[in-house]
């Protein structure tokens, strides 16, 4: 098998072509939330194909789904060797609004060492990037050192309504004993860093109402219940003072940090301040005991996203409302269940309520957390070979947010999922002047070869 020195001078000589091949990639306008690009749509998705091809997979087929297609490749001939599952997308976001694009955002651009467009990061860029090394692999060693397959969703950006189906009905095709996702950021601009860790999410939607009609607070105040009050207090009582959740078992499946984790968290280059400037927050708040790293990675929490009632106008209108309203997210941590939790916050808000008052929920729905262990053989050889790209030993991060098709993956397949992503937060994915940094474009592909190579040593089956 190459060695690092050989992929570097391979990469190195590659590079101008490669970049070539990306941009022609991201001028292709795939938005997938508007009707009116559904030929873009398709074109990417016929791009992509073609790329797979290109780089030597085979079986390759845009499958129907339902919405946009998925694109499947695969090259399965190492036998006794693990079997690799790549995720990506090739949707993007809208680039409105237009006017603060630097320039047009399906024109790349390199400036200053990065490379701009829409979906440069976000997720063309790193997708390709998995293409680029499978490519590698083959002119190099002969032939990838694994087997490989690769699914690339159109999708992603407006909700993956139909990738848990196509997971599900294709699961015997998609068997493979790892699976990596490059759909994160790395911890810092120089920070290499593996995601070992996503939050879930359940959402709820509580309506609160008090009676048929808003009253007039003269006539009835002091007498009539209101909404809002009612609301309010019901709210204020689902944290303690010690900003922990009161909804009884809430906690119960919660899976603990380790001392070892927490030492290795203590030890991250976290900026409190810098992260306190950021939310231009006097002050911070949270679960005491714990962290912000901790907090944010792996803790549960509820917050209120919306409250409203009554008179929303301009000026004063004097009256007791009958109804109220709040939107409640909690983010999730191993081993929550979405539903459990939705049902455990569902029970508490209605033994809240008084008998002034009904309430009603609904809006639930939701996401798995996930989490791959750092010790588990794949991780390992994404660290050791990302210690080699960027000359210094990686950390183990977790994200506050949720990637939903990794606890697909997950859950559906069996297999663990190592977030391997090379973005960085200010890279303004979603946002005017989207780019992706050269410099983990190349350390990127480069880690990227030396992962493939690692799993070469790892055993089928391995959980």
């Amino acid at each position: 098998m190459a060695d690092a020195d050989a992929f570097r001078r391979y990469l190195a000589d590659a590079r101008a072509r490669h970049l070539d091949e990306l941009c022609a990639w991201l001028r292709i306008p795939s938005i997938s939330t508007l009707p009116e690009h559904a030929r873009d749509m398709a074109a990417a998705a016929a791009w992509a194909a073609d790329q797979m091809r290109a780089v030597g997979l085979e079986h390759v087929a845009i499958m129907p789904t339902g919405g946009h297609p998925v694109v499947y490749g695969d090259w399965l001939h190492a036998p006794d060797r693990p079997t690799l599952l790549v995720y990506g997308h090739y949707d993007v976001q809208p680039a409105d609004p237009l006017e603060l694009w630097q320039s047009p955002p399906f024109s790349p651009e390199i400036r200053d060492g990065r490379l701009f467009a829409r979906g440069a990061s976000d997720d063309k860029g790193q997708i390709f990037m998995h293409l680029k090394a499978a490519e590698a692999l083959r002119d190099l060693d002969g032939t990838p050192p694994i087997n490989l397959k690769f699914i690339i969703e159109g999708e992603e950006e407006c909700g993956s309504e139909n990738l848990a189906r196509y997971v599900a009905a294709e699961a015997g095709r998609l068997a493979c004993d790892v699976a990596a996702v490059s759909d994160s950021p790395l911890l810092g601009p120089e920070v290499p860093s593996l995601c070992e860790s996503l939050r879930g999410i359940t959402t709820l939607e509580l309506t609160l109402r008090t009676g048929v009609s808003d009253l007039h607070s003269g006539l009835y105040g002091g007498s009539a219940p209101n909404a809002l009050h009612v609301l309010a207090e019901l709210l204020a009582s689902l944290h303690d003072d010690q900003g922990r959740v009161t909804v009884p078992g809430f906690y119960d499946a919660v899976r603990p940090l380790t001392p070892a984790e927490r030492a290795a968290y203590a030890a991250l280059p976290f900026d409190e301040t810098g992260f306190r400037a950021e939310i231009g927050a006097p002050a911070l708040t949270g679960e005491e005991g714990y962290t912000i790293v901790e907090q944010i990675w792996r803790r549960p929490t509820l917050e209120l996203n919306g409250l409203w009632g009554g008179f929303q106008g301009t000026g004063t209108k004097t009256v007791i409302p009958c109804v109220a309203h709040a939107k409640i997210s909690c983010r999730l941590v191993p081993d929550q269940d979405p539903e459990q939790i939705a049902e455990l916050v569902a029970a508490h808000a209605r033994r809240l309520c008084p008998p002034t008052a009904t309430v009603e929920v609904g809006g639930q729905g939701g996401g798995h957390p996930a989490l791959t262990p750092r010790d588990h053989p794949a991780m390992q050889a994404a660290a050791r070979a990302m210690a080699i790209a960027y000359g210094r030993e990686p950390v183990f991060a977790g994200m506050g947010g949720s990637i939903p098709v990794v606890p697909m993956l997950q859950r559906t397949l069996g297999a663990p999922v190592v977030l391997i992503g090379f973005g960085l937060n200010g890279e303004h994915f979603h946002a005017p002047n989207e780019f992706f940094t050269l410099s983990n474009f190349d350390r990127g592909l480069l880690t990227l070869c030396l992962f493939y190579e690692g799993l070469a040593g790892m055993s089928p089956g391995a959980r």
